[in-house]
């Protein structure tokens, strides 16, 4: 497949969680999964352990069952204080913005166990050293990050989420995980209804930049 058109600034600015243009409909070869996930492996870890593992789940009742534990999750995190609908009510603009991406949280929950391919990241805790926590989870998250952009290259959405991890053990036990293997998201998978993702509104950078101190 052809990859987009697209320089390496603007993938990295309208590569975004997609949601609800996920096409549920269309099948996703393992192919172009695999080639993703091979981008992904160009990504830096921690003391070049490279200790990842990646599940990519096909199957449609593993699908449906971890959709039903995604559902559940989506349920009582959008119920909760601090969700993100909930966020930034003293600015109707940023709270508006808010509500949309609520909105689209919900929708995914509702449909998890319908897209054709999940993705769960992984690491082999049993590796990594225990001073260094920030080290081992920035080992998985920079390739994660990778899939997802070598993802959009190839016209495929995908989303960050770790809420599933409300039910680790459960899914653990699902994909017979060893015990040493730790989740570290769960990123769905499928063509994007449309390619022409835009920059999302960020904070200023003056807001956010320090240079030299606080």
């Amino acid at each position: 497949m052809a990859l987009l058109d697209l320089t390496p600034d603007e993938l990295l600015t309208t590569t975004r969680s997609v949601r609800k243009r996920l096409d549920l409909s269309r099948p996703v070869p393992l192919e172009l999964v695999k080639e993703c996930i091979s981008v992904a492996l160009q990504a830096p870890s921690g003391s070049n352990r490279q200790t990842w593992h990646w599940i990519v789940v096909t199957d449609p009742r593993q699908r449906a069952a971890i959709g039903r534990y995604y559902q559940r999750a989506v349920r009582t995190y959008l119920g909760s204080e601090g969700a993100c609908g909930t966020l930034f009510p003293e600015d109707p603009v940023r709270h508006a913005v808010q509500k949309r991406v609520g909105s689209s949280v919900a929708h995914l929950g509702d449909r998890m166990g319908d897209v054709p391919v999940l993705v769960i990241p992984c690491l082999d805790a049993s590796a990594a050293p225990e001073y260094n926590e920030a080290g081992m989870w920035g080992s998985i998250i920079q390739a994660g990050w990778s899939y997802m952009l070598a993802a959009r290259a190839r016209r495929l959405g995908t989303a960050w989420t770790t809420l599933h991890l409300m039910y680790e053990k459960e899914i653990a036990e699902l994909l017979d995980l060893p015990e040493s293997i730790v989740q570290a998201a769960l990123i769905p998978t499928a063509f994007s209804l449309g390619t022409d993702f835009k920059p999302a509104v960020r904070q200023p950078l003056d807001e956010v930049l320090h240079i030299d101190s606080w």
